[in-house]
């Protein structure tokens, strides 16, 4: 599907219909959740932070992913394993904005510590070929 959308699906011998398909396909399925631009937010002197956060067990499913939607700063949510059990992007317009919001997951009924980790450059992105 990469392929397609990057070299168009005349030169790959496919219909423009059977690519607009196939991805409405994957969209229904939930295999292709959204579509964002990728942001420099460094270059509009925001903040993103991707910051782990470590919950009690019994807190997980109950309160605190509940509490952590709310949150309108936290643009996406990860149940991860590893380190943290949740990983929130965080996007603010300055480090003070960011260490309320971190009071304010830290606050949470069931949080058992929050690790910050701001985004001071992006370095690469790269598309994903299968």
């Amino acid at each position: 599907m990469i392929k397609v959308i990057a070299y168009g699906p005349r030169e790959l011998g496919i219909t423009e219909a059977a690519v607009r398909k196939r991805i409405k396909k994957l969209e229904e399925k939930k295999v292709i959740l959204g579509y964002r631009a990728i942001v420099d937010y460094k270059k509009l002197n925001m903040v993103c932070s991707y910051t782990g956060v470590d919950v009690e067990p019994e807190a997980l499913i109950k309160n605190t992913i509940k509490e952590l939607k709310k949150i309108k700063e936290i643009v996406s949510l990860y149940l991860t394993t590893g380190d943290h059990n949740i990983l929130a992007e965080i996007i603010c317009r300055n480090i003070s904005e960011l260490d309320e919001i971190h009071n304010k997951i830290a606050s949470l009924l069931g949080i058992k510590r929050i690790c910050p980790a701001i985004v001071t450059e992006i370095i690469e992105l790269k598309d994903l070929e299968l």
